[in-house]
């Protein structure tokens, strides 16, 4: 099913929606002159401890950024994609590292050479022995000390520890055998005993956790030429706080197609008994700082909050401006980027929804596409708990009928991750009211409440509303 060249795919029940990247013919029409345009928010103070930091690690050979980051998996204190570039995830875990041996900030030389022998240590305690599996045809990290016992299974290997509570499999399928979509419509599966705490589909991996009353389990599926090739890490509640870190190790060395895959770059030569960094885990580019909904023409409508400390936002690649009537927790962006589309409002609720009501969030992504996340109303509907994505500060919330119940107020800069992942997680919003009141300030018109609606219909018709807000260096 397409609609404005948007393809739209089933994901939990949902949809997800990825764009074609066609651009429509229709010149856009000429538009009154804007009112002057509102100064932005201010900057955000700039954290000279961080600028510090951030300038110290990335003048460190990518080599040894990677082998600083694996290391501080290793001692507990990074829990995110090993790829060598420094963000507030990498700060505050070499923050904690640091200030466990009353320092800040970036370890001078002797103390860097000092965190990849504990990480190095760490890796060989455990055993951690990054190889191929020829029977899935992965290659992967296992930590033969916590996993000594290896049996084959069909498609992959078994490795389990001596008392069976902890589990890690790799499998393997053929071309043809069976598509992503149902591998992960099976994991993903409600069962009275197994809560699935997160899930992503993509068109060509998965990433699924979940949990029962007493075990975890982490699940990732990769889709390529040779087939569909995945890990599943299974384990004892009471071992989490030992095995969550394996588990983002495990996850960070994961190549399910290693013939596709350019060798690993060589680890720092500060620490030569350190093994090379694992490959990290799919990531997106130039993510947006917010999402936008277009409710008018070269009008975009999005969370203040969102905005905050970026000067020039921008749609499209366009510089937007800050339309009239901006208020504290909302704004409209103008731009001619998107002057020649045509908006597709929603009914707008009138109330706010109930606690615990089924709620879904629409956030752009840096490909283009539309995610859709499930989730709940928190109490008197100013809350949103959801597996959010960078990028999802304004983000449309719908409910059941497909109308409008709030905008997402604000994605933090530093999520927690667990393995890699964002899991569900609460958000404050924008209710409904805020953005009628706006809209009805700006002039633009909206239907009324139409309770009777569908919520799928509701995500196909808003497709092509939902953007990306990026912002200029």
């Amino acid at each position: 099913m397409a609609r404005n060249g948007r393809i739209i795919r089933a994901v939990s029940g949902f949809v997800m929606l990825a764009t074609a990247g066609t651009a429509l013919a229709q010149a856009p029409p000429a538009l009154p002159r804007p009112a002057p345009a509102k100064p932005p928010a201010p900057a955000k103070p700039v954290d000279p401890a961080f600028e510090a930091a951030r300038t110290a690690f990335e003048a460190l050979p990518e080599s040894e950024r990677k082998a600083l980051q694996d290391a501080l998996v290793w001692t507990g204190d990074y829990n995110s994609v090993i790829s060598g570039t420094f963000a507030r995830r990498s700060y505050e875990a070499l923050q904690a590292y640091a200030g466990r041996r009353g320092g800040s900030g970036l370890p001078d030389a002797a103390g860097r050479a000092a965190l990849l022998r504990e990480g190095a240590a760490a890796r060989t305690a455990a055993r951690f022995t990054v190889k191929p599996d020829p029977a899935s045809g992965v290659v992967l990290g296992v930590p033969e000390q916590v996993l000594p016992k290896r049996t084959p299974q069909p498609g992959g290997t078994r490795w389990q520890s001596g008392d069976g509570r902890i589990t890690l499999e790799t499998k393997s399928y053929p071309p043809g055998e069976t598509e992503l979509e149902a591998v992960f419509a099976r994991i993903t599966a409600p069962t009275p005993e197994r809560r699935v705490t997160y899930k992503l589909l993509r068109p060509d991996f998965l990433v699924v956790t979940a949990e029962t009353q007493a075990g975890k389990s982490y699940i990732r599926y990769a889709a390529g030429e040779a087939g569909l090739r995945g890990i599943t890490l299974g384990y004892d509640k009471a071992l989490a706080g030992e095995v969550d870190r394996l588990a983002i190790a495990i996850a960070n060395s994961f190549v399910p197609f290693p013939d596709a895959t350019p060798a690993p770059v060589a680890a720092a030569a500060s620490a030569p008994s350190a093994q090379p960094p694992a490959p990290a885990l799919p990531t997106r580019r130039l993510a947006p700082i917010a999402t936008g909904l277009l409710v008018a023409p070269g009008r975009v409508l999005t969370s203040a909050a969102a905005l905050a400390g970026c000067r020039t936002p921008l749609i499209a690649g366009t510089p937007a401006r800050v339309g009239a009537g901006a208020r504290a927790d909302l704004v409209l962006l103008e731009t001619g980027a998107l002057a020649g589309h045509a908006p597709v409002q929603p009914a707008i609720r009138t109330d706010a929804p109930v606690e615990d009501a089924a709620m879904l969030a629409l956030s752009a992504d840096a490909e283009g596409g539309v995610v859709a996340a499930p989730g709940q109303s928190g109490a008197a509907g100013a809350r949103l708990t959801a597996p959010l994505q960078p990028g999802a500060g304004g983000a449309p919330v719908l409910d059941r009928s497909g109308a409008l119940a709030g905008l997402v107020t604000l994605f933090p800069a530093a999520p927690r991750l667990v393995a890699g992942v964002v899991p569900p997680a609460s958000y404050g919003l924008v209710p409904a009211a805020a953005i009628a009141a706006i809209l009805a300030e700006a002039g633009v018109r909206t239907p009324p409440p139409q309770r009777a609606g569908t919520l799928g219909a509701a995500v196909a018709s808003l497709s092509g509303a939902v953007v990306a807000v990026t912002c200029q260096p």
